[in-house]
């Protein structure tokens, strides 16, 4: 997605217009965004670009605040400190309650909280069988070392777990069916079973497949059985 009408902008606007018909479901809802994205630059995390998206935010939305506003991406091209300072604003003003960023490294996180008064509160990575990095990188050991939710994007690999003959959607598939669960639903649960308590996207608009995920919770995985799908993603044996 992108700070864009055509891009979470179209979202926001649809949300903000079903918000409407019901106000009470905002007590009952955790509100995110993101911003620093456009295309054909790609990435503007400047001061000014940031307040602007928010405010387009918060008017699609028709709220006052959004609880958690990440940083879609690090813009090499701002200072850590002018973004920190930009948030720090928006907080300030009431307009946003938490912070968090999305596809920073552990040392791009490092970076924008050394100039925060608050800490970042969530990541998301791309994570799945298929895009372990971030068991590897640091990013899941930063987040336990410093209470920071996790949120995986594409957790069923761009939907090749949830039909595929890939080993590792094989192997989900056999292991969820032992639970009566498909195997995207095995997946989150493999996601899940990570002592970081991952928090996995769901991405799908199909109501029923939304209802399916809740039943991710049903799924409990031994470590043989866990670091078998997970080798099977990697398409390699762990040392």
């Amino acid at each position: 997605g992108c700070d864009v009408p055509a891009g979470f902008g179209s979202a926001e606007a649809l949300f903000g217009r079903a918000l409407a018909e019901d106000r009470s479901l905002r007590a009952k809802m955790v509100i995110a965004t993101k911003a620093g994205i456009r295309p054909g630059i790609p990435y503007n995390s400047s001061a000014e670009y940031l307040a602007d998206a928010l405010d387009a935010s918060l008017t699609r939305m028709a709220i006052d605040q959004v609880d958690l506003y990440q940083i879609h991406r690090r813009d090499f091209m701002t200072h850590p400190q002018e973004v920190a300072e930009a948030l720090t604003r928006m907080v300030d003003a009431g307009k946003v309650r938490s912070i968090g960023v999305s596809n920073y490294s552990v040392h791009e996180f490092a970076a924008l909280q050394a100039f925060l008064g608050q800490p970042i509160v969530s990541t998301q990575p791309e994570f799945s069988p298929l895009q372990t990095a971030p068991l590897f990188d640091g990013t899941l050991d930063q987040a336990m070392a410093n209470d920071v939710a996790v949120m995986a994007w594409s957790p069923l690999g761009g939907g090749r777990l949830a039909q595929g003959d890939h080993p590792a959607a094989t192997l989900l598939a056999e292991h969820g069916a032992r639970y009566g669960v498909d195997a995207a639903t095995a997946t989150l649960a493999w996601i899940m079973a990570h002592p970081a308590r991952i928090i996995p996207i769901v991405g799908s608009q199909t109501p029923a497949r939304i209802a399916a995920s809740a039943d991710a919770y049903k799924v409990e995985w031994t470590r043989s059985e866990w670091y078998a799908v997970l080798q099977a993603g990697m398409g390699v044996s762990l040392p």
